[in-house]
């Protein structure tokens, strides 16, 4: 684990020193944050690149340490060297200063961030429980995940999965995004074990996330409480789920320990029901790793947009010019009022590159563009949001230059990754867009849905964008033109079904949820500065937007629930199949989500259906031969043969699903058996 840790502060520090070439007076708290996400997803990449030629190898892994010390190079320049030392030594000196004066500690920043560390801790730790008899999960919505990603995981750190296919359905090529997975399978290379792998990313991305957030908001809507805000109300999204909790506290005739059991785990999606609108932690940050980074990875190309936007260029000329030029003489006093970006936020006085031939502006693009060509195989929503929205921006603001940069950039990083995960691949594109009005409504009407999963949340949006009183415009108008396009992610969602399982569309709807944030906590800052009953009024409608989340998330830290996914004689079997079949052996098992072979990096012939199905795979004629094989059909020895099964596996798990011929198996070799599981080797002619 020592060794992952080491990996991580490797990568956080490149991506750190990278953040000099082009984000000009960024806090050195923001430049970590950012440097952390750039960090790993370069180190994924780039590790992916060299084990795909060198397998999971020390070597590959050396290699791939090597490119991220490149940005070293960066303190060849004398300048950004003085820079980096002048932020290093002013961090030190604000840390040391609070120790030993804690009263001049920023008690509401500091405040923020423990507790937002304390309970990302716990509900991360909670995503993956080892105990005596197993391995559970505290988190329902992870249930189904977490057996996939660790199929994952173990397909590249122990099963030697180059080129990829698919983990639970072999034979295919694998275009789940799997560089989150793939890093830590690094780590597992590296020493640590399953969990650990998991934590140790999961905690570092999930922290500089929120670090991200804040910083975003500080820049568009230059007020240190919405810039607070903000994050808390990404992450404690929800609807009108805890009317749910308050019916069932009134009519609670049990003790408060009895009452707190009987509580489902989410207010924000239930199963069987119309509440869908999942709260991010329990429903997509933890169980969907891939999201976890995706996120960051765009608010960093969004913020450096806005940034870019802003600044403008030196160059600007016309009636467009003049009109930023206006902009930024009506925000000039609010920019000189604006503090720090965080409690640890270094002022520079230095240009990045004071004789570099690019504008600032087109610096800022281009690595948002970067960042960007990560996305495809980190997040792919997340790709397809950011270079949709940033289409639509760009036609909104016509400053070509910086736009064109961008779009290059990110296509020249990103199309190599694009090909290579669409070429040859087995998905059926056709099942993946339909038309398909409100989302995952069912039969409920339309509005009435989307009031009761998003709550007030709809109406503040709109009442931050026509906001007018002395001031003027809550929203001014480069802000208005910004946003305006990532309604887009609402829209479209509501009317076209953008993956096999409609839930699925969450993934670009949550882009919407995210970048209203801002506009909603301005606009409840600014209720909460007019004081009195506008005041209560802003507690109430923040507590109204947050109650769901906070009572899913609640449930999660505080509730010791948990929810086995493998026994322990599943474990010890998987390491018998680790010790006694070779890495890419294809082993046949029952198509079920929690398969002791998922933790052994062996191949699967097929796995649980409906991850395979919102793979846009066709898996029905597999299962079928699966399931006939097991009941010793006439033809069962030719579709082993046709597939190259080399082990088959008989346990509770097949039994429980499917009719097992123990006499057909009888002729084929015992490899060894783990209470009740047991390993067949399958002897072809």
């Amino acid at each position: 684990m020592i060794i992952s840790l080491a990996l991580v502060l490797l990568a956080t520090a490149s991506g750190t020193l990278a953040s000099y070439l082009y984000d000009e007076g960024a806090a050195f708290a923001a430049r970590l944050c950012a440097g952390a996400c750039i960090g790993i997803a370069v180190l994924g990449l780039v590790g992916f690149i060299f084990a795909s030629f060198l397998g999971l190898t020390p070597l590959a892994i050396l290699l791939t340490l090597a490119v991220l010390t490149l940005p070293l190079l960066a303190l060849r320049n004398p300048h950004r060297k003085a820079l980096v030392q002048h932020d290093l030594a002013a961090t030190y000196s604000k840390i040391r200063l609070a120790l030993l004066h804690p009263s001049r500690i920023p008690l509401g920043y500091a405040s923020f961030y423990i507790v937002v560390a304390l309970i990302l801790w716990r509900a991360f730790q909670r995503a993956m429980i080892e105990l005596p008899d197993g391995i559970y999960t505290g988190v329902l919505n992870n249930f189904g995940d977490l057996p996939f990603h660790l199929s994952v995981i173990t397909s590249f750190a122990y099963g030697n999965n180059f080129l990829p296919e698919d983990p639970t359905y072999a034979g295919v090529r694998f275009t789940y995004p799997f560089l989150t997975d793939f890093v830590s399978a690094i780590f597992v290379r590296c020493g640590a074990n399953l969990r650990q792998s998991m934590f140790i990313e999961n905690f570092v991305v999930a922290i500089a996330f929120v670090g991200l957030l804040h910083r975003w908001a500080l820049t568009m809507v230059r007020d240190r409480f919405a810039a607070v805000l903000t994050p808390v109300l990404v992450l404690l999204n929800g609807g009108f789920g805890w009317v749910l909790f308050w019916n069932a506290a009134t009519q609670n005739q049990n003790s408060l320990s009895g009452f707190l059991k009987s509580l489902p785990p989410s207010f924000t999606v239930i199963p069987e029901t119309t509440w869908r609108w999942g709260n991010a932690v329990s429903a997509l940050l933890i169980p969907q790793r891939g999201f976890l980074l995706g996120l960051p990875l765009a608010v960093i190309v969004f913020t450096q947009w806005w940034l870019a936007t802003e600044q403008g260029d030196p160059g600007d000329k016309g009636e467009q010019g003049k009109r930023r030029k206006g902009n930024r003489e009506k925000h000039k006093t609010a920019r000189k009022a604006q503090v720090k970006e965080s409690t640890t936020a270094v002022s520079s006085n230095f240009p990045l590159l004071p004789h570099s031939p690019i504008p600032l502006s087109v610096r800022r693009m281009i690595a948002a563009g970067v960042v960007a060509g990560l996305l495809p195989l980190v997040h792919a929503h997340s790709f397809v949001v950011v270079m949709a929205v940033g289409a639509c921006i760009a036609l909104l603001q016509r400053r070509w230059r910086a736009w064109i940069a961008f779009g290059v950039v990110a296509s020249l990083v990103a199309l190599p990754q694009m090909w290579w995960s669409t070429h040859h691949s087995a998905v059926d594109a056709a099942k993946f867009f339909e038309w398909q009005y409100g989302w995952d409504r069912g039969k409920e009407e339309a509005i009435w849905f989307w009031i009761k999963n998003s709550g007030f949340f709809i109406p503040l949006t709109v009442a931050a964008l026509l906001w007018r009183d002395k001031k003027g415009s809550l929203i001014p108008r480069p802000l208005l033109l910004f946003f305006l396009p990532f309604t887009l992610c609402f829209i479209v969602p509501n009317i076209l079904k953008m993956a096999p399982w409609i839930w699925d569309n969450i993934k670009v709807l949550f882009y919407w949820w995210l970048a209203s944030a801002p506009l909603v906590a301005l606009l409840l800052a600014r209720l909460w500065r007019q004081g009195n009953v506008k005041r209560v009024v802003a507690i109430v409608l923040l507590a109204s937007i947050t109650a769901a989340g906070a009572l899913d998330v609640a449930s999660i830290v505080l509730r010791s629930t948990t929810y086995q996914v493998f026994d322990s004689s599943g474990i010890q079997f998987a390491e018998l199949i680790k010790q006694q079949t070779q890495p890419r052996a294809l082993v046949m098992h029952a198509p079920v989500h929690n398969h002791p072979v998922f933790l052994t990096g062996r191949r699967s012939l097929m796995g649980y259906p409906g991850h395979i199905w919102t793979h846009g795979l066709d898996f029905v004629e597999r299962e079928s031969e699966i399931r006939r094989v097991y009941a010793g059909a006439p033809d069962a020895g030719t579709i082993l043969r046709k597939y190259g099964v080399a082990y088959a596996v008989v346990s509770p798990l097949e039994r429980n699903i499917m009719n097992v011929n123990e006499q057909f198996f009888s002729k084929f070799e015992i490899v060894g058996e783990v209470g009740g599981y047991r390993l067949y080797k399958i002897t072809q002619p």
